[in-house]
């Protein structure tokens, strides 16, 4: 099985858990969790970095930190992955979606301001797939109509939109250290920020509403998104190798890009580049342009031995009872590409050879269905 995804660990990211080990430092107030939110702060030049047990407990603070209002509401891309709109609706937010651009499928000012009212307090802007949201235009925007502006960059660990690196956007921004981020620690986060007082709250947020002056005494019924010490020294480990690991992603969305260019009547291919940003290929995304095959051609691919992923499934057609949202009626584009869109392997397990069996097996497979 060629697996759709596996990462980058080197033989220093080995030292450094095992150092941590050795030390029997391991909990979440461990010197590894400092260090890597030191390191953080460091990377995307933010004042500070708080860690966190994973990207949807980064986001579950984020929200609930801007203490928004019955009412209020907060707009997201329909395609994205389910953690932001649980994130919105545990706030006690109301979600609008918004439609993204279909060729770079990330979204737009211009979907932000379609969808924009009155009771818009925030703008949750989402980084997706290797490219990224229009970041200068929409936090302008939110400047410019006072909203707060939550950047979710956990898919654009050294991805930069003008020059600027994502996760140094917004008001808050998130970080998810997932197995396929390009900084892993298998499971992990980070809430990035220029803010001390929201600093301040989020601290407390991450730990239990603990007050180090008077322990065990809580105001608050704050939750533990702690992360561990052995998680930490991975994540901090894996910063010093992140422009290696976007490199060989880069390698690895080009030979694709080669493979598949000749045969564009199939399929869309992923933006190399854009004005504004170049593809940090996280994952190669592939778009058909027979509607109806995806799943089967998942299936095919799977029999034969590759790994596939669908794209996300818009969040307005989610299955969820009483979802408490606004529905725009203009989000055909997340629409078109969640019922065409499927990524296929990438990672420290491929080679060429690999690489274009895996493009041959699913160009021939593709075309049988047409």
């Amino acid at each position: 099985m060629i697996n759709v995804f596996e990462p980058y660990i080197f033989a220093r990211d080995k030292f450094e858990v095992l150092k941590s080990l050795n030390k029997k430092e391991i909990s979440g107030t461990s010197r590894a969790v400092k260090d890597l939110e030191d390191q953080l702060s460091i990377f995307f030049n933010r004042k500070y970095s708080l860690a966190v047990s994973n990207g949807s407990s980064a986001l579950d603070v984020a929200l609930n930190a801007l203490k928004l209002k019955e009412g209020d509401e907060v707009i997201l891309p329909s395609f994205t992955i389910i953690s932001c709109l649980s994130a919105v609706i545990r706030s006690g937010a109301v979600p609008v979606f918004c439609d993204v651009d279909k060729n770079t499928w990330n979204m737009k000012l211009e979907n932000v301001e379609e969808v924009f009212t009155k009771k818009t307090r925030a703008v949750l802007m989402v980084h997706t797939y290797g490219l990224t949201a229009e970041a200068s235009e929409i936090k302008q925007f939110c400047k410019d109509n006072s909203l707060f502006l939550i950047e979710d960059a956990a898919e654009a660990h050294g991805q930069t939109y003008d020059g600027i690196k994502c996760g140094s956007f917004g008001d808050i921004s998130t970080l998810s250290f997932y197995a396929n981020k390009h900084i892993s620690s298998g499971e992990g986060g980070a809430v990035l920020t220029d803010s001390n007082e929201f600093n301040s709250l989020i601290k407390k947020m991450r730990n239990l509403d603990f007050d180090n002056n008077k322990r065990f005494f809580h105001n608050n019924l704050y939750w533990n998104y702690r992360i561990s010490g052995l998680q930490a020294s991975l994540a901090k480990s894996q910063i010093k190798s992140i422009e290696k690991i976007i490199k060989y992603k880069k390698e690895q969305g080009t030979l694709y890009d080669n493979l598949f260019k000749n045969h564009q009547e199939l399929y869309s291919l992923p933006i190399e580049r854009t004005e504004n940003s170049s593809n940090h290929y996280w994952v190669y995304g592939l778009v058909l342009k027979k509607d109806g095959i995806r799943d089967l051609l998942m299936k095919s691919l799977m029999e034969d031995g590759i790994e596939t992923r669908p794209f996300f499934w818009p969040l307005h057609l989610q299955n969820i009872n009483q979802l408490p949202s606004k529905i725009n009626p203009n989000l055909k584009n997340s629409e078109l590409i969640g019922h065409n869109g499927l990524y296929i392997p990438t990672g420290a397990h491929l080679n060429k050879k690999i690489q274009t069996f895996i493009a041959e097996t699913l160009i021939n497979k593709v075309r049988s269905y047409i």
